[in-house]
């Protein structure tokens, strides 16, 4: 019977056998953690390009409502990436990152999880240095692998969500109220 050792979020480890269900359990577990709000903060404020790979012009996608959002609510040059789209947002969609006309500074990812290793591969080509997997979506392997490469890694966060919590936006439909403050007002 082959064994495996396994690491606890303890810091602990414990050898299991591999095919256990106590071990496929503890594959699962995330034990990974990216950037803090500090850092993420940092990432969205030198920031000046934002590819979308994954965009989709149906506006019942959650890519779309991001694209939208980062359009009309920040300054960043915005670019969707969608080799089975001409147009998104009314702007020219392009089949892969190194179509772009630039490298961006942050990749936003809208795929499966097994799919983000290959995004992952042509952000290094490009010479992009962070990867934003959106919120939802985890890949582990993918996350360490990156981070092994150089890149910037955040992950199963919604750029949008971080971009308008940084920036006094967020509300509870993800429109800005203008409102700063955490307070309840006092009627």
């Amino acid at each position: 019977m082959s064994t495996e050792t396994v690491q606890l979020t303890n810091g602990l480890s414990c050898s299991v056998p591999t095919n256990s269900p106590l071990a496929k359990l503890l594959r699962t577990q995330r034990t990974w953690e990216g950037p803090d709000a500090k850092a993420r903060l940092g990432i969205l404020r030198r920031a000046q390009s934002i590819a979308i790979v994954g965009a989709s012009p149906n506006p019942a996608r959650s890519s779309y409502f991001v694209g939208t959002y980062l359009q009309q609510s920040s300054d960043y040059r915005v670019y969707f990436v969608n080799p089975r789209a001409d147009t998104i947002l009314g702007q020219k969609a392009y089949p892969d990152l190194a179509s772009l006309p630039e490298v961006p500074d942050i990749v936003d990812v809208f795929r499966k999880a097994s799919d983000i290793p290959a995004v992952i591969d042509d952000a290094l080509a490009v010479g992009a240095t962070t990867v934003w997997v959106q919120l939802g979506i985890w890949n582990q392997e993918a996350a360490e692998y990156g981070e092994a490469k150089g890149l910037t890694i955040v992950m199963d966060r919604c750029i949008k969500i971080e971009h308008a919590r940084f920036h006094g936006g967020l509300h509870l439909l993800g429109f800005d109220t203008g409102q700063i403050t955490a307070r309840k007002t006092i009627r």
